[in-house]
């Protein structure tokens, strides 16, 4: 029952961050449209949403598995990245106050959820679906290098490694945070930071598309930085976690642009008739 409570206060505290983006950012005539341009966006996009939700049933899956897998065939690189980067983590915690702490860990939690799926819904309700179905394709790309890198690399987190270092000021400011994070991570699976590099790619595409919704880019932009930064500041991840994350960030956008082009090409290309029957 506790994780429900957990759930189902994460869920009303993202569900009133969309509704408040819904009519700030998106606006009330594109509401007004949106039952219409919602369906012509999803019937476009509808095979690269069905490939991001395999990706992410096969996460759920290979996640079960992975930590054995990774202890079988992955590199252990914790104190590599300690040599690299000493007690970053720990500078970056002494200037934790209270109020840091639960902004924070606001913007770590319902920040994170509240970033990823405003965009799906907001370029949803856009009259063209190519905004859209870049966010689709950089979300497969994230997962994608994510589950290989947390199999291949095995990584223990800055609070797990020297605990009389770094504290986990989630978890002790909201212990039953921990019931929600267990359930989609492990404490090996570290590097790099999946919460950087989405952040990072929903920043990236805000500013892509910033002619779409303009309102939407500093808000993205703010909030993606606030969330890396809150990896480290609660002692989640490394700085090198971090870094990692930016690079899939940028990586992932800039894949996601050309298999957009590929898929447009190729529909382009498609026969009229075909089209027709698809619509």
């Amino acid at each position: 029952m506790a994780l429900l409570d957990v759930v189902l206060q994460v869920g009303a505290g993202v569900f009133a961050l969309l509704v408040t983006a819904a009519v700030l950012v998106v606006g009330p005539s594109r509401l007004r449209t949106a039952p219409r341009t919602v369906r012509a966006n999803a019937r476009a996009v509808a095979p690269v949403f069905i490939a991001l939700v395999v990706v992410l049933a096969a996460n759920g899956v290979i996640r079960d598995i992975g930590v054995e897998l990774s202890w079988l065939i992955g590199l252990n690189i914790t104190g590599y990245i300690h040599a690299i980067e000493g007690s970053t983590v720990a500078f970056v915690q002494s200037f934790a106050t209270p109020a840091l702490t639960a902004y924070f860990g606001f913007v770590y939690i319902f920040g994170y959820v509240f970033l990823l799926v405003f965009p799906l819904a907001a370029y949803a309700m856009y009259e063209e679906s190519r905004p859209l179905r870049v966010v689709l394709f950089a979300y497969i790309t994230n997962y994608g290098v994510g589950l290989l890198c947390y199999i291949l690399f095995v990584a223990y987190g800055p609070r797990n490694f020297m605990p009389d270092m770094v504290q986990p000021l989630l978890y002790n400011s909201w212990p039953q945070a921990q019931l929600l994070t267990s359930q989609v991570n492990v404490n090996t699976n570290v590097f790099p930071s999946l919460h950087t590099s989405l952040s990072g790619t929903v920043a990236l595409l805000a500013w892509r598309f910033r002619g779409v919704y303009p309102r939407w880019t500093p808000v993205a932009v703010f909030l993606g930085v606030s969330i890396a930064v809150s990896t480290m500041y609660l002692g989640i991840h490394w700085a090198t976690d971090v870094a990692a994350g930016a690079l899939v960030a940028f990586a992932s956008v800039e894949a996601a642009s050309r298999a957009a082009d590929r898929q447009e090409r190729g529909e382009s290309l498609m026969p009229s008739r075909l089209r027709e029957l698809r619509e």
